[in-house]
């Protein structure tokens, strides 16, 4: 049983696979912007400061960012060079052989999954508020699922309304989710500036002192402040810098993959790392860090001041902001789902593409209804740190395929190429390797469930169905 065979790697990454190329490298950096700006600002930001570093979150981000930089530039380099829409999942094929592939793919669909769906219940809260502030708030059984301990209710129905939704948009092709994500990105951004050029008149430096609290434990008796609070708060608030990655799954839909993927990988992660440093230094700076654990600090923040017409825009952009990481997110899903199937490690059946969209349509609708059930149904909870497991994961298989292609295929065609020989790379995985340490034990367990599921699917049906083992060519219906 040969687990590592690898995936011969085609350098003609312009080549017609079926998907439309209409992508360049703005659309590609305002759909990291889009994926990567959202919760991690709008709600993180004061759950990081109030239960785990204080108002030395801006040092959590700083560390996070640095974690995600390292990845980012591994992922520019296999993104130039290998292309493909599976992201990791590929340069997983490609460098470390099928077996680690599948793993990080099975890993890629826990994290977007279980994002996506997460997102859309903040959203659902956020459409609920302003609905309420207009006398039409919806009842509460239309706003929780059966099985919500605190407040059990029908089914949380925006939630599953939005994801829908979104399902509908990526139906009608790449081309017009990028020019619906480049709108409301537009948006989102300038209520982003909106609130740091308001809080900047509202600081007061006694807020900042001390800038690193003693450690402690927070209100959930974790440990917490201190160095390690630091930590183990970037660990929480890297879900904020989730999204960069999936521009990557774009390779096959943009015009000029070798040029313009790296652009819009390390353009959006650089813009998003140096707002959300400014908006945590100035959210604390203007709030006390133990009011801050709220699901809308923001908003709270600026009420606190007294600007309360901000706060309501700030409110209206964070659903423009929720709106475009979910677009992003199920984007990127249903792609590495269509890599992942067509290569034959699941039904080839989803790798099937639209003749008149150019999309794969099947992938769509499966994941769209998976995950409206998902956020209709289910409370989600502590769930959402396996979106963070799965990431680290992900990140750092991609760090480790950087360093094993160089080994192995040094002659292949490089046109963006990590600086500092092995040293970033190296520095990418233990970055992962030590936030994902710091993530709780029951995380590990659910991540480790999972992939124990994830290894039975591999062995009764991957294996075989692989197209490296002899599985029949994918369908011919546009797929290939």
């Amino acid at each position: 049983m040969d687990l590592l065979r690898t995936k011969p790697i085609d350098t003609n990454l312009t080549k017609d696979t079926g998907l439309k190329r209409v992508l360049g490298p703005v659309h590609l950096t305002l759909m990291g912007i889009g994926a990567i700006i959202g919760t991690g600002i709008f709600v993180l930001t004061g759950i990081g400061a109030a239960n785990y570093a204080g108002p030395a979150l801006v040092l959590s981000f700083l560390l996070a960012g640095t974690v995600c930089t390292c990845a980012a530039l591994a992922y520019a380099e296999l993104a130039a060079s290998i292309g493909g829409s599976g992201s990791a999942y590929a340069y997983g094929y490609a460098g470390l052989g099928e077996f680690p592939a599948w793993i990080i793919g099975w890993m890629l669909i826990l994290e977007y999954t279980i994002a996506i769906s997460a997102v859309s219940l903040g959203w659902s809260g956020y459409v609920n508020n302003a609905l309420q502030a207009m006398d039409w708030g919806l009842p509460s059984r239309l706003l929780h699922s059966p099985f919500d301990a605190d407040t059990p209710g029908l089914i949380n129905l925006p939630a599953s309304l939005i994801i829908l939704a979104l399902g509908g948009l990526l139906l009608s092709g790449a081309k017009m989710s990028a020019l619906f994500n480049a709108v409301v990105v537009c948006i989102k951004v300038s209520v982003v500036l909106l609130f740091i050029a308001v809080a900047a008149f509202h600081v007061d430096p006694n807020n900042w002192v001390p800038f690193i609290p003693e450690p402690a434990l927070n209100v959930r008796g974790e440990a917490a402040f201190g160095w390690h609070g630091i930590a183990a708060g970037a660990a929480i608030v890297f879900f904020a810098y989730i999204g960069f990655d999936a521009v990557s799954t774009a390779a096959e839909e943009t015009a000029k993959p070798q040029r313009d993927l790296p652009i819009g990988i390390l353009a959006s992660l650089g813009i998003c790392t140096v707002l959300y440093i400014m908006v945590s230094g100035l959210l604390t700076g203007i709030m006390n860090y133990t009011l801050l654990n709220t699901p809308s600090p923001i908003s709270d923040a600026l009420l606190h001041v007294g600007v309360n017409w901000a706060a309501g825009v700030i409110a209206l952009g964070a659903i423009a902001g929720l709106t475009t990481v979910m677009l992003v997110l199920y984007y990127a899903l249903t792609r590495i789902l269509f890599a992942i199937s067509r290569d034959g490690l699941l039904p080839r059946f989803f790798a099937h593409i639209s003749p008149h969209t150019k999309s794969p349509v099947r992938a769509i609708i499966l994941m769209g209804v998976i995950m409206a059930l998902i956020s209709g149904l289910i409370p989600l909870g502590d769930l959402a740190e396996l979106t963070n497991i799965g990431t680290l994961g992900a990140f750092a298989v991609v760090c480790a395929g950087v360093l094993v292609l160089r080994r192995a295929r040094p002659e292949l065609p490089r046109p963006f190429k990590v600086p500092g020989g092995p040293v970033l790379p190296v520095l990418g995985i233990l970055g992962c390797l030590y936030l994902m340490i710091n993530l709780q034990h029951t995380t590990w367990l659910a991540f480790l469930i999972w992939n124990g599921i994830g290894l039975l699917i591999y062995f009764g049906y991957s294996y075989r169905g692989s197209l490296l083992n002899g599985g029949s060519v994918a369908e011919s219906s546009g797929s290939n």
